[in-house]
């Protein structure tokens, strides 16, 4: 039985591993090999990039010459590799395959490697702030907008319970003027408050 990350993402120039673990029915012996294959993400033929059997054999030929190494452990279940300065053209699927004799049958998991400029993350960094720029006085304005709602309300039930116009039963010591002014004043405030 096989495991490898379906999706492994890297930046160019930074080293990526590419993790394989596997478990044998059998006990390890120095017969056991590990192959790594690799198809472009652009599609092509299986090439064979890495080859382990009690050492390992890096590939001598190809993109990846001088740039993947061995940093597994089969005594633990492990047979995964690095690749060193990956760059764009890298991406692709990877296959890890183990046998261990008797034991040579086996799931196929791939691995799908995404490499990325570094700047990329920065810009979408760039676009998640200027989100939150725009996002925070957005809710500012309309936070402030009910609050103002809210007092507009506060001072209209005032209104209500003060009162502008006297019932034609109230008798008033005040000259008439007088409240009709005091309906002006609360106007006006109301409308500062407003704006």
């Amino acid at each position: 039985e096989i495991k490898a990350s379906p999706k492994v993402r890297a930046f160019v120039g930074e080293e990526v591993s590419l993790k394989c673990s596997f478990k044998s029915s059998s006990p390890i012996t120095e017969s056991l090999t590990v192959d790594w294959t690799y198809r472009p993400l652009t599609g092509g033929q299986m090439e064979t990039i890495f080859h382990y059997q009690s050492v390992p054999y890096p590939t001598t030929v190809g993109k990846f010459k001088d740039r993947i190494s061995w940093v597994g452990n089969v005594a633990k279940g492990d047979a995964s590799v690095a690749i060193q300065s990956p760059v764009m053209s890298d991406n692709g699927t990877f296959i890890c395959s183990v046998k261990n004799p008797p034991d040579v049958y086996h799931n196929i998991p791939q691995t799908t490697l995404i490499v990325t400029e570094r700047g990329l993350s920065f810009q979408l960094t760039s676009a998640v702030l200027l989100s939150i720029l725009v996002f925070l006085p957005s809710v500012i304005v309309v936070v402030l907008l009910l609050v103002r709602m809210g007092r507009k309300f506060g001072v209209l039930k005032e209104k209500k319970k003060s009162g502008c116009k006297k019932s034609s039963i109230e008798v008033s010591d005040e000259p008439e003027h007088t409240e009709t002014d005091n309906c002006l004043r609360k106007l006006r405030n109301w409308c500062l408050n407003c704006v």
